[in-house]
């Protein structure tokens, strides 16, 4: 018989157990993407970078060929990690990276969250690399986009079934946080939301403004 325990799911993060990759989030890259809108990408990629931040949570940013193809890292990242060493590569494969490798193992997380573009190159390569290698290994779809809806959710599929945990942008962040008791980072999960949190930030924009809100449950 079951027991019920008031404790997380052992699938769930926390900010403390995994290491965030994001990869190839450059203009070049956007143009051809069209599984996803730009504004929503963007908007996307800065709930994630900002979610990273209030949570301290261990970061690898990696660009590909950023001086003479895919163009500088987007700002919506580069605002939020404005020292942040940013890893430029020649590999499509981020996990073959020898440099990557070796962050990925002086953090010495097991478990990876991936966000980027392409979902079908860029993010398969070191995902099912990951897996392979043991890690937990968790995709941010709508951060990620691809030249076609059905490249990107082929490439979700395919990465599903050699065991990566998908998940979304907001749900990232409210899986950080987890329990609005959670006073230190109460307030800026808050107003992250409320910039970048689509629909759901409105809301609370609204029962602020309107009814004094104090609470950004849902």
């Amino acid at each position: 018989m079951a027991i019920a325990t008031a404790a997380p799911g052992k699938t769930l993060l926390s900010p403390t157990d995994h290491t965030l990759i994001l990869i190839d989030h450059q203009p070049q890259m956007a143009f051809a993407t069209k599984s996803i809108d730009a504004t929503s990408l963007r908007t996307n990629t800065a709930l994630v970078a900002g979610a990273a931040k209030i949570f301290n949570v261990s970061t690898i940013l990696t660009t590909v060929a950023e001086k003479s193809f895919s163009g500088p890292i987007f700002p919506e990242i580069k605002s939020v990690f404005p020292d942040h060493e940013i890893i430029d590569r020649t590999t499509m494969n981020t996990w073959e990276d020898p440099r990557i490798a070796n962050r990925v193992n002086a953090i010495g997380k097991g478990r990876v969250v991936f966000a980027g573009l392409w979902t079908s190159v860029c993010i398969v390569g070191p995902a099912l690399s990951s897996v392979e290698q043991g890690f937990e290994t968790y995709v941010i779809a709508d951060a990620c986009g691809d030249i076609s809806t059905e490249a990107h959710d082929r490439a979700m599929a395919r990465m599903v079934q050699a065991g990566v945990r998908p998940l979304t942008s907001l749900q990232y962040l409210l899986e950080l946080q987890r329990d609005w008791a959670r006073g230190e980072t109460y307030d800026p999960v808050v107003r992250l939301a409320q910039t970048s949190g689509g629909a759901y930030g409105l809301g609370l924009v609204y029962a602020k403004s309107m009814f004094g809100g104090g609470e950004g449950g849902h």
